[in-house]
C-alpha cells in the first residue's frame, strides 16, 4: 500500500474520501442528505462503526465514508488501528484505487493519524501469490492513501508512519513467512529469504549448518530433524544498536517449518495447518526487521531453530535418548513434542555465543494452551517476575496479550526420566507447564528468562481487526514494544 501526503488546500484525486469520527462528534456542515443518512443508519461513530454515503461536490460524486473510534480513552490508538482496518476491509477489493485519509480538523495528532495507516495497510496485507483464478471483483484495487492535512503538532504525520511502517514491514515479513506452504518456507529457504529481507539494513546474520550443529553436540535439535531431507538450520540475527559492550536481549522462536509429528504422528486432519508451526521463528525474523528497519536503540539478538519434523526411515522414535548441547540427556516420549527438542539447543548455543542479559523464546508448543486459553492470548511462563510483567505490559499495549501460569518444582518432577535426565513430556495434565518447565532447564546462570507459548495466536481462522483470516503477525509488536520499553526508554 503506497502512502503519500498533501497539503489539505490540494485537490484529491480520489472519489473515495474517509474521515475518522469520535464517537457523538460528526463533523460539521455535512449535506442535509448525508446527515439524514447519518441519523437513519444510527451511526454514531463507536469502535468498529462506518458509514458510508454519496453526495454531489463541485460537479463530481464524492464517496464519504466515515469510520468510528469511540469516546477518548486508554484504548484509543487500538481503537484508532480498528478504524483503518474497518476502512481497508470494506475498500481493499471495492474498485476503488485511492483512498483519501482527510484528517483537516480532526484534531489527530501525527502518531494518531500513523495508527491509522496502520490499520489500513495491516487488514490489506494479504497472500495471494498462488490464486490463480480470482474474480475480478475479489482482486484488491486499493493501491494508494493520500493523507490530507496531516497535524505536525506533535513532529510531522510522515515522521511518524516512517517509524511505524518499519513496524508494520515486520509484522508483514513475518505473516509471509507463516502464510508460506512449507515446500516453499523450509529451514534452507527460510535462511534465504532472510538473508534477501535483511541485506542493507545493518543486521548481521549467522548461518550454522546441519554439520556445524553436530560439532557443537546438538543431539536434540537434530534428532528432530533426522527424518527430513531438508537440512536443518540455525539462524541467528544481530541488531547491536545500542550502548557499545552491552548485553544483548535475546529473542529465540521455534522453527518446525512443518510439523507431522514424526513417528508420532498427528492425525490427517487440519495436518495442512501445521505449516506455520515455525510462528515463533516467523515472529523473531519479523521483529528484528522491524528494530533494524527503526534503526532500534538497542543490542538485541534473534535466534531461529529451523527444522522439518518428518517421520521416514531415519526419523528418530518414541524411547530414544539424545544428548543435548547442554550436555544433559532427554527420553524422547512423543516425537510430537519436537518444539522443545528445538529450543533447548538454540537456547544453550545462544546463552554461550552472546552472553544475554534476558531471554524470551516464543514457540507455538502445545495444544493445551489453545485449550486453555483459545485465541485470545498467548501464555508466559517466567524465572523473573520483572520479566514478566514487562511482557505483560507489552501484551496490554499492542494488543498482543500475555497470561501468566506458574512454573513450580512440582511441575517439575513431572519430567524426570528412569534412564535420561528428563522425558520430552509429562503426563497429560498440565502439558503447557511442563512443556515450559523443559525449557527452563536449559537456562543457565540465573538468566531473566520468559517463555511465551503462542500456540493460538499466530493463525486465524476468521478476519480481526487488522488482519484477514490466515497469519497474524503475531509476536513482532510484542517483542518491539518489550525493546522500547526495556532498553530504549
Amino acid at each position: 500500500m503506497q502512502i503519500t501526503f498533501r497539503d489539505a488546500a490540494t485537490a484529491s484525486p480520489s472519489r473515495l474520501v474517509a474521515r475518522i469520527v469520535e464517537q457523538d462528534r460528526l463533523p460539521g456542515g455535512l449535506e442535509p442528505v448525508l446527515a439524514e443518512g447519518i441519523r437513519a443508519a444510527r451511526f454514531t461513530g463507536k469502535p468498529g462503526q462506518i458509514f458510508e454515503g454519496f453526495v454531489e461536490r463541485e460537479g463530481r460524486v464524492v464517496r464519504l465514508a466515515f469510520a468510528g473510534i469511540g469516546a477518548a480513552g486508554e484504548d484509543r490508538v487500538a481503537a484508532l488501528e480498528q478504524a483503518g482496518g474497518v476502512l481497508a476491509a470494506r475498500y481493499l477489493t471495492s474498485g476503488e484505487e485511492i483512498l483519501t485519509l482527510d484528517t483537516t480538523g480532526s484534531g489527530l495528532t501525527a502518531h494518531e493519524t500513523a495508527a491509522v495507516l496502520t490499520g489500513i495497510t495491516l487488514r490489506s496485507w494479504r497472500h495471494d501469490a498462488y490464486r490463480t483464478r480470482l474474480k475480478e471483483e475479489q482482486k484488491p484495487s486499493l493501491k494508494e492513501v493520500i493523507v490530507l492535512g496531516a497535524p505536525d503538532s506533535d513532529g510531522t504525520a510522515e515522521q511518524a508512519w516512517s517509524e511505524a511502517k518499519a513496524l508494520v514491514n515486520g509484522v508483514m515479513f513475518t505473516r509471509e513467512l507463516v502464510a508460506e506452504p512449507a515446500n516453499v518456507i523450509y529451514p534452507e529457504s527460510f535462511v534465504e529469504r532472510c538473508l534477501a529481507r535483511f541485506e542493507g539494513t545493518g543486521a548481521e546474520l549467522v548461518v550454522l549448518t546441519e554439520a556445524e550443529m553436530r560439532e557443537l553436540g546438538m543431539g536434540a535439535l537434530l534428532g528432530v530433524s533426522q527424518g527430513s531431507a531438508r537440512e536443518a538450520r540455525l539462524l541467528a540475527i544481530k541488531w547491536l544498536g545500542g550502548e557499545e559492550g552491552a548485553k544483548p536481549l535475546l529473542f529465540v522462536g521455534k522453527g518446525v517449518t512443518f510439523d507431522t509429528g514424526g513417528i508420532s504422528i498427528k492425525p490427517a486432519a487440519g495436518m495442512e495447518d501445521m505449516k506455520w508451526d515455525m510462528g515463533g521463528a516467523g515472529a523473531v525474523a519479523g521483529a528484528m526487521l522491524a528494530l533494524a528497519g527503526r534503526k532500534a536503540k538497542a543490542n538485541v539478538i534473534g535466534v531461529c531453530g529451523l527444522v522439518e519434523n518428518m517421520p521416514d526411515g531415519l526419523a528418530q522414535r518414541p524411547g530414544d535418548v539424545v544428548k543435548t548441547m547442554s550436555g544433559q540427556t532427554v527420553e524422547v516420549i512423543n516425537t510430537d513434542a519436537e518444539g522443545r527438542l528445538v529450543l533447548c539447543d538454540a537456547i544453550t548455543w545462544a546463552q554461550r555465543e552472546f552472553s544475554p542479559a534476558a531471554i524470551v523464546d516464543l514457540a507455538t508448543l502445545t495444544g493445551a494452551m489453545i485449550i486453555a486459553l483459545g485465541n485470545e492470548h498467548g501464555g508466559v511462563f517466567s524465572n523473573d517476575d520483572a520479566l514478566a510483567e514487562e511482557l505483560l505490559a507489552a501484551g496490554k499495549a499492542t494488543g498482543e496479550k500475555l497470561w501468566r501460569f506458574p512454573l513450580s518444582p512440582a511441575y517439575d518432577k513431572l519430567i524426570d526420566s528412569p534412564i535420561a535426565d528428563m522425558k520430552n513430556v509429562g503426563p497429560r495434565g498440565a502439558g503447557s507447564i511442563t512443556a515450559a518447565q523443559f525449557i527452563q532447564r536449559f537456562v543457565e546462570n540465573g538468566t531473566p528468562w520468559a517463555h511465551c507459548d503462542i500456540a493460538g495466536m499466530v493463525w486465524a481462522d476468521k478476519p480481526g481487526t487488522t488482519w484477514d483470516k490466515g497469519a497474524t503477525g503475531y509476536g513482532v509488536r510484542l517483542l518491539d514494544q518489550l525493546v522500547r520499553t526495556k532498553l530504549e526508554s
